[in-house]
């Protein structure tokens, strides 16, 4: 009787390294990994994590700014049957100690820079058996540790699995930002996760694989994927993988923090075709440079830019249009529970308004009784998505139910996010509830007002949140950080606001800031941003 297989990222970038033996996979300032080194250099690792002692599905932690390494470690843990798990570099000593133990970590590869952050909290991890220290010019690999780089030259073309093979059913974990609450990792089955991100392509794959339809699609190198969006995330990192799955080359950055000169130098020099950014938080820097200089940077080589996570706004949008007509940009609306709920597509051709999107084959807006909100309604509701979506969170059952709910007999994914829908079924997206405000019984979702704030000239970035309020139970507040030469005005800009909103949606103060704190995930971190508005208004 023969076994049904199932999509596995190994098997898949096995087959393209098979097809495409020189072709680039990977590529670091002037440092090129071709598609066999690639698979070569994983397979060293992968052989490494097994004599370690890994058994089936054991989780590895990648604890790493954006390098060859992170997706080379990445496909090493899925040779040998292993689940990865993204670490976020910022996070302090408890919380990484929270996620490793939450996870069940016992693996962690590691950037040299972190050796003195591990050294002070490994034994509070006694369930990692190694540390594979990967040099970035910092220090010398510790004797706790074991140098990635003499592992990952040690291996050969034969490729390595564990002896317990590999599934559709193997995991990837992705933790979510902790900033309403700790952070939790979403379960994605590599089978699901696969097909996700498959469904954009123009030549789409089989729900099985029959035969080698991988190496029958690798014909010819990929586009030039440049991650702008650190790969720790969702956004960077699927964004990656699905470049890869298309034989594509990842070009990763030498800089730690976002640069938009040097991602524009990275763009022109090495003819970057797409890259991944998470909406304004990126876009807008990248903007400001090419206006300041419009004749330095050739990026006619650019024709997709995919963003996700926070609002890409339409003037954003039809700014960068103006330094190259042939740009396709892609503004997605997703989360790590949910990828490709719905999108909208900006080009010379056509324009989107900012937060508007046309919903997916599987998405729908769902009241919290369970009802599809009808187009054209004034109802609004929360954005579902239906299909190949995570499984849960990893040993969260209560939070796994609240998300991942079964409504007559269809098993959704409900991140949150709340939405209209118009009559001709586009979406207006909200924000999430989490966030909503409560002022004298009118609902206002941060988001909305931010985006507002942001097109005032005066005005960089923007966050709004609630604070206690005797009168309206919850008063609106902006912190708002000005463009460089530029002042904050507080009546000027309640006013800006009331010109395009409901007066009750207009802050009932606005407190200047240097920064409003944008992770490098471009998000806000609401609880903080809170506690910093109480303690300038009290």
């Amino acid at each position: 009787m023969s076994i049904a297989r199932a999509w596995n990222f190994a098997d898949a970038w096995e087959s393209v390294a098979a097809r495409l033996l020189d072709a680039p996979a990977q590529q670091h300032q002037d440092q090129i990994f071709s598609w066999s080194v690639f698979n070569s250099r994983a397979n060293g690792v992968a052989a490494t994590l097994l004599q370690a002692g890994v058994r089936q599905q054991d989780k590895v932690a990648q604890y790493m700014y954006n390098c060859p390494q992170y997706l080379e470690s990445i496909f090493a843990t899925f040779k040998a049957g292993l689940a990865p798990v993204n670490t976020n570099y910022r996070y302090t000593d408890d919380e990484l100690v929270y996620i490793w133990d939450n996870a069940d970590v016992v693996a962690v590869v590691f950037h040299g820079v972190f050796s003195e952050t591990i050294e002070r909290l490994r034994h509070r991890v006694p369930g990692v058996i190694i540390w594979l220290w990967v040099s970035d010019g910092s220090g010398s690999c510790p004797m706790w540790a074991t140098d990635y780089e003499v592992r990952a030259e040690q291996g050969t073309e034969t490729n390595v699995q564990g002896p317990w093979g590999r599934t559709g059913d193997d995991l990837l974990l992705l933790y979510t930002g902790g900033t309403t609450g700790m952070p939790k990792g979403v379960m994605w089955r590599q089978e699901d996760l696969f097909l996700t991100l498959d469904s954009t392509n123009k030549k789409r794959l089989p729900p099985t694989p029959q035969g080698d339809p991988i190496g029958e699609r690798s014909l010819r190198p990929g586009p030039r994927n440049l991650p702008a969006a650190p790969l720790m995330h969702g956004t960077g990192l699927f964004n990656a993988m699905s470049n890869l799955t298309v034989a594509g080359c990842i070009i990763t950055m030498a800089g730690r923090k976002f640069d938009p000169a040097e991602l524009l130098d990275t763009i022109e020099k090495y003819h970057v075709n797409s890259m991944s950014i998470v909406g304004d938080a990126f876009a807008k820097p990248i903007l400001r440079a090419l206006d300041t200089e419009p004749q330095r940077w050739d990026i006619s080589s650019l024709r997709v830019i995919v963003s996700s996570g926070v609002m890409f706004a339409a003037e954003t949008k039809q700014g960068l249009l103006r330094h190259s007509e042939r740009l396709i940009m892609v503004d997605a609306l997703g989360s790590s529970e949910a990828i490709g709920m719905a999108q909208s597509t900006t080009s010379a051709d056509g324009e989107s308004k900012t937060a508007s999107f046309e919903l997916g084959p599987n998405t729908k807006i769902l009241t919290e009784d369970g009802r599809e909100v009808q187009p054209g309604s004034s109802e609004i509701g929360r954005v579902a998505l239906k299909g190949n979506t995570p499984i849960g969170y990893y040993k969260d059952p209560e939070k796994s139910a609240k998300t991942f709910q079964i409504i007559n007999g269809v098993r959704w994914s409900i991140p949150g996010d709340w939405a209209s829908i118009d009559i001709d079924g586009t979406v207006h997206l909200l924000g999430r509830g989490s966030q909503c405000i409560n002022t004298g019984g009118e609902k206002v979702y941060p988001e909305e007002v931010e985006e507002a704030l942001k097109l005032h000239p005066s005005v960089a970035d923007a966050a709004v949140v609630g604070v206690p309020d005797e009168r309206f139970g919850q008063a609106i507040t902006a912190l708002v950080e000005a463009l460089p030469g530029q002042n904050i005005v507080e009546a000027d800009l309640i006013a800006f606001i009331k010109q395009h909103y409901a007066a009750y949606k207009a802050p009932k103060r606005v407190i200047a800031v240097a920064t409003v704190g944008r992770a490098s995930n471009g998000k806000l971190d609401y609880k903080a941003l809170t506690e910093i508005a109480l303690a300038t208004l009290t």
